[in-house]
């Protein structure tokens, strides 16, 4: 029978197969072979142990499921995880005996699994086969059977898998590349007053960083983007961050950034234990909603951009090491949320020492980290690390990483936007140097207390379009994600209505709706040495295509590789719209710009004309 909680259920003996709300329909219990469809949530659950989040013999380390799935030559092993009742989210439960795989089938075809479970002492920390005791499960294997995605799936479940190829992402359902657009504030996304066990430790109130108060996040202003059929959990909870997320979609936005671990951090209000001082147990019912969030977040093709940790808290578990404490969270956010399709991994916030921020974690601890998730996670997602914002600090900090295989790319962080495009240079010439190019996305952007403003503060987002938008995809960048500074209403810690960068999302939309519809962008390389005007970033597939990017009032001189004959069309990057032809061919190796449509900033697109 289908329900209307996220996970519908059909128990087949002792274990059951359940199905996300995002598919088809349920499985009833006389179907012989279960079907779902490619990319999309799998979930199975076992009758294992009957336990609790507090239980003496502890569940998170004394107790190891792995579960098998293989199809023809194609074999993933995936770490299970103590889900207490099996309707936490739901239920608000702590106890119970269900144990829980999330599976994503990369591939269609009928698949087999096989579920081992072990007991001993920190057996979960053990990777050995033979170690522990076995635990017998009844009905332990069992086969589905896997269709290709249709029109019944949406966002990353039907653009599949996102990854990186070179200096850009991809998605592996379409075989398509991804430029980024998103929201990187509030930092502190979770700490949502609808997550179960969810509170502020003590307010935030120091030089530098953005003050936090002492209410946590209720997004309020959003509710009225909840539509019905949209997932709840507890009779009508999340409909605010739910619909949050509605919004940014509906903006044609694709990635949201959040911390899942801030303790000792800026907001102190996010974590995912049962305490904010019990490092080895984890609250099952916030870590279900949690999923909740991020399955819808995946429905609306939003990434899921989890950063794990802060830069105040980087050597809390550990001491900065890859040891026991930090290998057990890593493999619960990888066994809880390595199913998502549009998933990155970010190693921390602002990783590395710096003046303000000295206890901090060594070059080896950085790469074991990445060594770590590009090793355990059965998929393989991006793994990336934030940046200080300072030239100096990323030559300090980043050198020693650069032809690192587990690390695919850097969450930049730029003090001054006039910089960005040639930072961003710099560094992916660096990484394509060392034979490892990295995916690089402009994602907080300074000054620190200035960020990205209120819509009502800068209503045109001049300087932030100019230069941290255009100028970074136009730089090789993949993309953005908008940082709200510290000194701002609705901040990086308080922000509750995202409404109040409607501008920004909008202008954000366009430039990539142009990128993607007008350009070959991932084959194009910045030419900013070949026009005579320095205001001005020039992007090029050479001979081909040309996008100059033209301050208010301004022209340039664009010296091209072969004296053809030229289109310009000119495309107006705050207001979007058609392109805007000109009239005249323009010829020659020496092209000078007509005047502009108008004295606001302007892109010109010229192309060159096919020989007949």
């Amino acid at each position: 029978m289908c329900c209307k909680s996220v996970f519908c259920y059909a128990f087949v003996a002792v274990f059951a197969l359940s199905c996300s709300f995002f598919l088809s329909g349920c499985q009833t219990a006389d179907s012989a072979t279960p079907s779902y469809l490619q990319w999309q949530s799998v979930s199975i659950n076992f009758k294992g142990p009957d336990t609790s989040e507090t239980a003496n013999i502890n569940p998170f380390t004394d107790y190891r499921l792995w579960v098998t799935f293989s199809n023809g030559r194609t074999q993933k092993v995936v770490r299970g995880f103590y889900a207490a009742d099996g309707n936490a989210a739901n239920s608000g439960a702590r106890e119970g005996n269900v144990w829980r795989v999330r599976f994503s089938p990369p591939q269609p075809g009928v698949w087999q699994y096989e579920a081992t479970m072990y007991t001993g002492n920190d057996i979960a920390l053990n990777n050995d086969p033979s170690a522990g005791k076995t635990i017998s499960l009844k009905n332990s294997s069992g086969r589905f059977e896997v269709k290709p995605g249709s029109n019944a799936s949406s966002g990353f479940f039907a653009l599949g898998q996102l990854y990186t190829q070179g200096r850009y992402y991809k998605t592996a359902g379409n075989d398509s590349y991804w430029l980024k657009g998103g929201t990187n504030s509030p930092e502190n996304l979770l700490g949502f007053k609808d997550f179960d066990q969810t509170y502020r430790i003590t307010g935030q109130d120091r030089d530098g960083e953005a003050q936090s108060g002492t209410q946590i996040h209720h997004f309020s202003p959003h509710r009225q983007d909840w539509k019905p059929g949209d997932p709840t959990w507890q009779d009508g909870k999340g409909k605010n961050i739910i619909g949050m997320m509605n919004y940014l979609a509906q903006m044609g936005m694709n990635s949201a950034y959040m911390l899942t671990l801030n303790i000792e951090g800026d907001g102190k209000d996010v974590w995912p234990y049962t305490s904010p001082t019990s490092f080895n147990r984890f609250d099952v019912s916030k870590l279900a909603q949690w999923n909740i969030l991020f399955e819808h977040m995946q429905s609306l093709g939003i990434a899921v951009h989890i950063v794990i940790q802060e830069t105040e808290n980087e050597r809390m578990l550990d001491g900065g090491d890859t040891g026991p404490m930090r290998r057990l969270y890593f493999d619960e956010l990888i066994a809880r949320f390595g199913h998502l399709p549009g998933l990155i991994w970010n190693l921390g916030e602002e990783n590395g020492p710096a003046e303000f921020s000295p206890d901090a974690q060594t070059d080896s601890q950085r790469i074991a980290m990445a060594n770590y998730f590009k090793h355990h996670d059965p998929y393989e997602h991006p793994v990336i690390i934030h940046t200080h914002s300072t030239p100096d600090l990323k030559d300090k900090i980043l050198t020693p990483l650069l032809g690192l295989k587990a690390l695919d790319g850097l969450s930049f962080q730029v003090n001054h936007r006039e910089q960005v495009n040639a930072e961003m240079q710099k560094w992916i010439k660096k990484s394509e140097s060392f034979g490892k190019p990295w995916a690089i996305t402009m994602d907080e952007i300074g000054e620190w207390m200035e960020g990205a403003k209120t819509d009502d503060v800068d209503p045109t987002h001049d300087s932030l379009r100019r230069h941290a938008l255009w100028g970074s995809i136009m730089a090789g960048g993949a993309g953005v994600e908008w940082y709200f500074g510290a000194h701002q209403a609705h901040n990086d810690l308080t922000a509750e209505d995202l409404r109040s960068r409607h501008n920004l999302w909008s202008q954000t939309s366009i430039a990539l709706n142009f990128f993607n519809t007008y350009t070959r962008y991932w084959a194009m390389t910045p030419i900013n040495k070949q026009v005579s005007n320095p205001n001005v970033y020039a992007y090029a597939e050479l001979g081909k295509h040309y996008v100059m990017y033209l301050p208010a009032g301004e022209t340039t001189t664009l010296t091209v590789e072969d004296a053809n004959s030229y289109t310009l069309f000119w495309f107006d990057p705050v207001n979007g719209g058609a392109l805007k032809p000109h009239r005249e061919v323009l010829s020659g190796k020496q092209i000078t710009l007509p005047k502009a449509p108008s004295n606001n900033d302007w892109v010109a697109l010229i192309s060159a004309v096919s020989k007949q």
